[in-house]
């Protein structure tokens, strides 16, 4: 149950702060806040869409909008280069040591 709790209530958090990170970079390359939430919004709106549809394989997805030498890449590969995957796992078992 403990092990639920953390992936379904403490997730919604998880997946609030990457929404709200996002829109901070969104104003970082630009765009207002409006404008940027509205976006952000709507991305992940639609990766959620795909992924229901696809039989949630993630990885799958990533590879369709990810070209070699692209800006995707690139982004992903700053983004692991800075702990992005190891630093979600960390938080999640880190909740979940908390709540046993």
């Amino acid at each position: 149950m403990e092990a639920a709790t953390v992936l379904d209530a403490c997730g919604i958090a998880y997946v609030f702060r990457f929404i709200r990170v996002m829109v901070q970079g969104g104003v970082e390359i630009g765009f207002d806040t409006t404008t940027t939430s509205k976006t952000v919004q709507q991305t992940v709106k639609g990766a959620i869409s795909l992924l229901m549809k696809m039989r949630f394989i993630p990885e799958q997805e990533i590879d369709k909008v990810t070209t070699p030498k692209g800006y995707t890449i690139t982004g992903l590969d700053e983004m692991e280069y800075q702990g992005f995957s190891s630093s979600l796992i960390k938080g999640i078992l880190s909740s979940y040591r908390k709540i046993q």
